[in-house]
Formats: C-alpha cells, sequence, structure tokens
C-alpha cells in the first residue's frame, strides 16, 4: 500500500480510504490513486483485510444470461473493476426469470458475499421490499424499483435517437427496427422503442409498424429470422436499426445471405458496441453506451454502501455517456 501512496503523491491513509470506499474523496485523488494501482498491478491482502472487518471480500454479480456478448463483456468489466478494489466477484444468472430473480435475491444473503449488483427483469418492487431485507444492492439497468439502492443505467433512449438520425443524415428515408418483445415488453425495450420513434418524428418520417420485427430474445439467430421475415415481406427498407449488436449481426448475415449490399441497398446500425461489432464484415456502426463506466460506477456505488453503513444511496440514477461508433455498415 505504501507503494501505492508513493506512486499516487499521497498518504498511506488516502489509499486506505479509497479501499474502503471513503465517500468524501477528491475525484482527482481517487483517479490517482487507481492509476497507480493499475501501474503496480497491486493487489491488497483480502484474508488479512477480511478478518479485520469481518466483510467476505466478495459481492455478487446476478445478471439475466451470459450467453449474450454485452453482457458477458460488461461481468468482465466488473470484475475488472472489483479486483482494482480487493473484491472477488460470484456472478449468477437469472434467465430474467422473477421465480430465480427472487431465488438469487434471497440466497445472496447465505452466499457469503457483501452485496449484490442486480440487473432485475421481471421483479416487482413488492418482490424487493419482501426479499431483499437491507442487504447492500446496486440495480444495474433500466428496471427502476423504489428502495434504498443506487441505480447506475445507459442511455438507451438518447443512444438510439442518435443512431436512427444517423441513418436519416446519410440518407435512410425506410429505416426498420429489429428487436421487439414477443411477449411483455422489457424497460430497456421499450426506451429503445421510444428512441426510433421519436428520431424518425423529428425527421418528418412515417412510423410504419411492418417494418418493426419483434423476436423472442436478442441474439443473432433472432435477428437473422427477423431480417429473413422482413425481406421477405417485400416492404421497403433502405436501413435497420437493430435493439442490440447480436440481433444485427444476425440481421446483417441474412442480408448477405441473400445477396444484399451492405450498406450501399440496406445500412445497419446495433446498440453496445460488442468486440464483435469491430470484426464483423462489414464492421458495424454501433451506440457505446459507456459499458466500463457502468461497470465501474455500481462497484464503487457498492462498495462505498459495503464500506460505510451510513452511506445514503443517491436518489437519482447515474447514467453513463455514450458515444455512436460510426463503422462500414454505414458509410455510404
Amino acid at each position: 500500500m505504501g507503494d501505492v501512496a508513493r506512486l499516487a503523491g499521497v498518504s498511506t491513509k488516502s489509499v486506505s480510504n479509497y479501499y474502503n470506499g471513503y465517500r468524501y474523496m477528491r475525484e482527482d485523488t481517487r483517479q490517482r490513486i487507481e492509476a497507480a494501482i493499475s501501474e503496480l498491478d497491486y493487489r491488497m491482502n483480502l484474508s488479512a483485510r477480511n478478518l479485520r472487518s469481518g466483510k467476505t471480500g466478495m459481492i455478487m454479480l446476478a445478471i439475466p444470461e451470459l450467453d449474450q456478448s454485452y453482457l458477458a463483456e460488461l461481468a468482465q468489466a466488473v470484475v475488472h473493476k472489483a479486483e482494482e478494489l480487493g473484491l472477488g466477484v460470484l456472478i449468477e444468472t437469472t434467465g430474467g426469470r422473477r421465480e430465480r430473480e427472487i431465488e438469487v435475491l434471497e440466497g445472496s444473503r447465505g452466499r457469503n458475499v457483501d452485496g449484490v449488483i442486480y440487473e432485475p427483469v421481471a421483479l416487482g418492487e413488492e418482490d424487493i421490499r419482501k426479499h431483499h431485507g437491507g442487504f447492500p444492492i446496486v440495480l444495474m439497468g433500466e428496471k427502476v424499483l423504489d428502495g434504498p439502492f443506487d441505480h447506475v443505467t445507459m442511455p438507451d433512449e438518447a443512444g438510439t435517437r442518435t443512431a436512427v438520425s444517423h441513418l436519416v443524415d446519410i440518407g435512410c428515408r425506410n429505416i426498420a427496427l429489429i428487436g421487439l418483445s414477443t411477449t411483455e415488453e422489457s424497460p430497456g425495450q421499450a426506451l429503445r422503442r421510444k428512441g426510433y420513434i421519436d428520431a424518425l418524428t423529428a425527421s418528418g418520417l412515417e412510423v410504419r409498424e411492418q417494418i418493426m420485427m419483434e423476436t423472442k430474445r436478442w441474439h443473432r439467430a433472432d435477428g437473422a429470422a427477423a431480417m429473413n421475415r422482413l425481406l421477405e415481406s417485400k416492404e421497403h427498407v433502405d436501413a435497420v436499426f437493430a435493439m442490440n449488436d447480436s440481433l444485427a449481426l444476425g440481421a446483417m448475415w441474412a442480408a448477405d445471405q441473400r445477396g444484399v449490399l451492405i450498406p450501399q441497398e440496406i445500412a445497419f446500425v446495433g446498440f453496445d458496441d460488442t468486440e464483435d461489432a469491430t470484426y464483423s464484415i462489414p464492421s458495424l456502426t454501433t451506440v457505446s453506451p459507456g459499458r466500463d463506466a457502468l461497470a465501474r460506477a455500481a462497484v464503487t456505488a457498492l462498495h462505498r454502501r459495503i464500506s460505510d453503513p451510513d452511506y445514503v444511496p443517491g436518489q437519482a440514477p447515474i447514467v453513463t455517456d455514450y458515444e455512436l461508433i460510426k463503422r462500414r455498415s454505414t458509410t455510404r
């Protein structure tokens, strides 16, 4: 710890405060300590620290699934940030099912973890009041639940507006949407649908429900199936906004299989900026929702909550910045 303090130009006490989640630390001090930790590849002696504090040094990340690229990359970002704070991460998947979300919530108190970063899908207000029992929780994602929780989320609506507006700017006038729910709409789907409609309306374009395609899941196969239905419908389309990169990549594959020139005939934009988007052919234009910043904010908030019993979670959600990453799928 002394080496970190010397490199960062701060006191050992400041480094200790950083690891203990001290909430009044200046941001420039926090950044210098984080840079020193990274440069030195410093790791705390967790056993000694946990023995003194009575904490386990473990947190849980509960997310819907890991077989979606964005969530897998988000989980890795959470692990990296937790490591910087000397924390281990137990990962649980819920499948977005209410009974599983309750099971994980109840079981977390008996799994020797100090707190949970939770991305609920089906969990309701009554569920979380009944089952969370005061356990430190940070909510992540679009679902808003009332309670003593920090909430970290991404700019779904604004990012989608920017993506669709970009398609308009390159001359597209018949922009399809892929990713509507076949059952109950999730908060994220609702926000991205609203962003899509608002962008079309602001540009004076018609919102055509016949080119707004439903999918059961947000995976490549679902995107491919939706694109095939769209092409078979004979509706005129010159661009596609897909609600995530996996859908967009599946849709591009299906279009390519049918001889569609991308982006000359149909341009594509996704959402999430997964690694696959960089290396697809053509590379995929997409919205980067600040994945690393999302992970950093969630882990930091939970660490503060665990370390300081008097810490009061913020009332407003923490919303990450976003950026439209322009690639060849929209280069005309």
